[in-house]
């Protein structure tokens, strides 16, 4: 026989093959587009997964057994959301203040700008509203506000300050993250998550930059360190209750349409708050109800819009904070110290006169002992409202940010240390599922026969699974991909032309288990109550692969998967999982998770690339070798 007449074989069967392909995958994109799971489906699961795992509030009868369960969820939420990582640092750094020039503010108050540091490097400008003529202990107010690009120079902002002013308080008006002086793309909340892939928790500069402006103002000659308030809209409302319920020097609280509890954000879409309202793992030690009630005995205003078009609208928000708070106000005697105010005029997303003016009268009633000659009735002063520029304080120019953080911190990442399965299992939160099968249909085309999977991962999710065989396969493949299982016709058809079986898989948030709405934020509800979205796709390959092989009797599995996000969860799980897993072949992948900080990706776009902690212990080389001595092949 001639020697070439082998390798002319080899690529008579290799173009056969590839033709055989080509032929296949039209058949294989309608097969691979069946419909498996109801279009709500995941939808409904993520809901009633995410509501299940929320604390509930106890029951408690006496004001010391609050006490106790008050202070421990202050040190949990400091020791296990707040502070995590290099944030346990930045905590003990001294608060630095740099002050600049006095601006003419209107009849009986003067503008002083500064900046104060909220962590090394990390400068938040801001203006300090203070009456003329300062004598005696004076009440002081941090002003805080949300999504606003006007931030610190927000008009209804402006003249909250300036009211307050004219009756005689200092209010400390803060620029907040990401709006503003400081709203570069490097602020985007989105990117705080960079910093939990780092295990630092994202969640430390928001809660510095309140904790340092409160240090700033009563560190104030006339502050009077009983009469403290916080309060702001919508973002500044999240503010405003974590701040307060964390810090008890806050004395007076007003959060405005800022916040409900998570269970109700797991039902009311509107509510789902973004990675700061989300922080992981908090939901593992206070919900927001808790946080609510912690401001007993404390005077507390609950302001909510009627018909607001937002978030929190007052129907749905309020009365669960209501349930939760009033039994332990009532414990301690003060119910009056807890009120609340619904708006109907504009009743729409706002805190404009009706609102300020409810705040208005509660600083009457408590800081100024009822005086009757405090009026809470508003002072006109649109027209001492300040242009943003006029407002604007210098800033260094390279002031720190989540991305310049971020960098800093994964330098040096991962760290030295023993990086086994153990460890990976309880940094991504994986899961053991049991896989019940459910058939859900089967078609002949040409040769192939598809048969359409709803894969049971215990009592919380529905995975939608493709199986595809042609003739008798000796080898499986288990194929994922960022665009779905609809994407992989193609590689489908490859991969059944060269003799293999392929299960192609949606899991969790790809594909057809893609969550119709609002998709990211429940993604970060998951990292919130403590489970990681990252963990539940590799936890659920890792069954779907176990049921492949002890059901299915299908042989060695071999992973594939196409994208950077597919084939980090596919590796992940190939490291899981050493005995159904026989190996895992990647395109795409990325040559080391520094690439998510070094890209500037946000937690929008991929979610589950920023597993807390992971980069900390873990890279891609650690898993890979993880996986070994079975084969991971990368392409590109």
């Amino acid at each position: 026989m001639n020697k070439t007449t082998p390798l002319l074989l080899a690529t008579l069967m290799s173009c056969a093959a590839i033709s055989a392909a080509a032929e296949t995958q039209p058949v294989l994109q309608s097969l691979l587009q069946h419909a498996i799971i109801a279009t709500n489906l995941p939808l409904t699961e993520v809901q009633a997964y995410c509501e299940a795992r929320v604390p509930r509030m106890p029951r408690v009868k006496t004001v010391a057994e609050w006490e106790k369960i008050a202070a421990r969820t202050r040190h949990d939420m400091f020791e296990r959301v707040v502070f995590r990582g290099e944030a346990a640092a930045w905590r003990d750094a001294k608060t630095k203040v740099e002050w600049f020039d006095t601006i003419e503010g209107g009849p009986g108050y003067h503008i002083r700008k500064l900046r104060y540091e909220a962590l090394p490097g990390f400068w938040i400008p801001a203006l300090l509203y203070e009456p003329e003529n300062l004598s005696g202990k004076v009440p002081v107010m941090l002003a805080v506000n949300g999504h606003d690009g006007y931030g610190k120079a927000a008009p209804y902002k402006q003249i909250r300050c300036i009211n307050l002013a004219k009756r005689g308080m200092m209010s400390l008006n803060v620029e907040w993250l990401g709006m503003g002086q400081l709203r570069g793309t490097n602020y985007l909340h989105t990117r705080m998550n960079q910093l939990d892939l780092c295990g630092t928790s994202g969640l430390a500069p928001f809660y510095l930059a309140m904790k340092r402006g409160l240090d700033v103002l009563l560190s104030l000659e006339y502050a009077d360190h009983d009469r403290v308030a916080v309060s702001g809209l919508s973002g500044g409302g999240w503010q405003t209750i974590f701040i307060s319920s964390l810090d008890t020097r806050v004395t007076l609280a007003n959060p405005v349409a800022g916040y409900s509890s998570f269970r109700t954000r797991a039902r009311f879409l509107t509510d789902l708050g973004d990675s700061e309202q989300t922080p992981c793992d908090m939901a593992t030690v206070a919900d927001y109800a808790h946080l609510t009630a912690m401001m007993a005995p404390r005077a507390t205003l609950l302001t909510y819009n009627a018909k607001d078009q937002c978030c929190f609208a007052a129907g749905h928000a309020l009365p669960p904070l209501l349930d939760a708070a009033v039994p332990v106000f009532t414990l301690y005697g003060s119910t009056a110290w807890l009120r609340s105010h619904i708006n109907y005029e504009p009743g729409t997303h706002n805190y404009e006169k009706d609102n300020r003016q409810a705040f208005y009268g509660m600083v009457g009633d408590f800081f100024f002992g009822g005086d009757r000659k405090f009026d809470p009735v508003e002072i006109p002063s649109e027209t001492e409202v300040k242009t943003n520029t006029v407002l604007a304080v210098d800033l260094p120019a390279d002031n720190a940010n989540f991305n310049s953080l971020a960098l800093a911190l994964c330098k040096n990442l991962p760290r030295p240390q023993r990086a086994d399965r153990v460890k990976l299992s309880a940094v991504v939160r994986a899961k053991n599922y049991a896989v019940n099968a459910e058939r859900a249909g089967s078609e002949d085309k040409d040769g192939v026969t598809a048969t359409f999977w709803k894969l049971k991962m215990g009592a919380d999710w529905t995975v939608p699974a493709v199986e595809l065989v042609r003739g008798a396969p000796k080898e499986t493949v288990l194929l994922v991909a960022d665009d779905g299982r609809k994407s992989v016709a193609a590689e489908a058809a490859q991969l059944l032309a060269s003799g293999k079986r392929v299960l192609a898989v949606d899991p969790f948030y790809f594909g057809e288990s893609k969550i119709a709405a609002r998709d990211y934020l429940f993604a970060l509800l998951v990292a919130g109550v403590g489970d990681r979205p990252l963990g539940l796709q590799a936890s659920q390959v890792a069954a779907a692969a176990r049921w492949l092989q002890r059901e299915r009797k299908a042989g060695p599995v071999t992973l594939v998967a196409y994208g950077p996000r597919s084939s980090t969860f596919a590796l992940v799980a190939a490291a899981l999982e050493p005995k159904a897993v026989a190996g895992a072949e990647l395109h795409g992948a990325p040559g080391s998770l520094k690439e998510v900080i070094e890209k500037n990706w946000t937690v929008d776009r991929q979610p589950e690339m920023f597993c807390f902690g992971l980069l900390e212990s873990f890279d891609m080389p650690q898993l890979t070798a993880l996986v070994k001595p079975r084969p991971v092949v990368l392409k590109p």
